[in-house]
């Protein structure tokens, strides 16, 4: 018996997939618990007749993202951002990695920069918070103690 290593959402599905298959809940229902359209539910249910628990396993746990850069693009921005740019801002960084031939987002050059240590996240300031003036008695007034009359001609 080997032990599974499963995500509270996957012991949700394998609890409401057993349940359908014990015929206590239909797979309408199971469609709504776990917020997936019943086709959904089907899937999951031959899954779990065809390998047990261990279908209702995602497949892609433990590999690599297919949107991750490739490590030679990665390197040659790490070796530019370290010894050309180290003290730019990542949006002139990406601009002059751009006139390079790299071909990176401004989020991935600033995730490079945060990983090499050459740029920090700053905290946004909080916004200073003015005291409200209070309403004047009448329309069209604002300072009552310089009150002057209107000169009349």
């Amino acid at each position: 018996m080997t032990l599974l290593e499963m995500s509270q959402r996957e012991l949700t599905r394998l609890e409401v997939v057993q349940r359908v298959k014990k015929r206590l809940l239909k797979q309408r229902e199971a469609a709504e618990l776990l917020s997936l359209t019943v086709r959904q539910v089907k899937r999951l249910c031959k899954a779990y007749q065809a390998e047990g628990a261990a279908g209702l396993v995602s497949q892609r746990r433990g590999r690599l993202s297919n949107n991750r850069l490739p490590e030679k693009t990665t390197r040659k921005a790490r070796h530019l951002l370290g010894t050309l740019y180290a003290d730019f801002g990542p949006t002139l960084a990406h601009e002059k990695l751009t006139i390079k031939g790299l071909s990176l987002s401004v989020e991935a050059v600033r995730q490079l920069m945060i990983a090499e240590g050459l740029w920090q996240v700053r905290r946004a300031r909080r916004p200073v918070i003015h005291q409200l003036r209070e309403r004047r008695a009448r329309v069209g007034e604002l300072n009552s103690d310089r009150w002057v009359a209107p000169r009349l001609v």
